[in-house]
């Protein structure tokens, strides 16, 4: 059997064992200023961060200093339709990119549930992070295997609305652990889940980005990773 099939597999069977009525997206309320779709459009900002505006998600040890770092401000769409301002701190090499990305996804009206950096969780847990559905970038973390560092702690990776579009292992890991198994079911089509060929995965993918929703162990339909 393929690793293809084997991941179908599972994803079948973690289906069947999930409730018959599969949970809509959740409408997390963004944090921060928001402002109605009527408003002007407000331009991208990008700033240099420190270490201490980094705070949990840097130490020593990471293979990138505060100083290969950005701070990227950007409007995006919410579940509620309206047009909030959110921010991602990325590699100073794919900010251009990231500020085109987020710009088309806001012209496609593509939904994000919320955006904020990961300092915002305590010890910039990216479990509570992706249970929170939020859409983030930088985190000085290692590789869910450990044996390296992920392509998060170099900034150059991207996780768009997590809590619905899931990780998942052919051993049956799933991320984050509060994911409903129904969103495996990737023939859904509520809003802000990922497929392939989706104009939202084609703002990545055409600019050179790798979606990891194409992988198959992991299958990571979040993620987008840039080298």
């Amino acid at each position: 059997m393929s690793m293809r099939s084997v991941s179908v597999v599972l994803a079948a069977a973690l289906l069947v064992a999930s409730c018959a009525s599969a949970p809509a997206p959740p409408t997390a309320q963004p944090t921060g200023p928001t402002h109605s779709t009527s408003a002007a459009p407000r331009r991208p900002v990008v700033n240099a961060v420190t270490a201490g505006e980094l705070g949990a998600t840097w130490h020593p040890d990471c293979p990138v200093a505060p100083e290969q770092l950005r701070r990227v401000e950007v409007d995006y769409i919410g579940f509620d339709n309206q047009t909030h301002r959110g921010a991602l701190v990325v590699n100073e090499d794919v900010v251009a990119d990231v500020i085109a990305i987020f710009g088309e996804l806001e012209r496609q009206r593509y939904p994000i549930a919320k955006m904020q950096t990961v300092e915002h969780y305590p010890k910039a847990d990216d479990e509570l992070s992706m249970e929170d559905n939020n859409t983030s970038a930088f985190n000085c973390r290692p590789m869910p295997s450990g044996t390296s560092w992920s392509v998060h702690a170099y900034g150059r990776a991207v996780d768009l609305n997590p809590l619905i579009n899931p990780y998942i292992t052919i051993s049956g890991d799933l991320q984050p652990k509060t994911a409903a198994a129904a969103y495996l079911d990737r023939s859904r089509t509520d809003p802000g889940i990922l497929h392939a060929g989706d104009p939202a995965v084609r703002a990545f993918t055409d600019r050179g980005w790798i979606w990891g929703g194409s992988w198959h162990n992991p299958i990571d339909y979040q993620h987008f990773e840039h080298h």
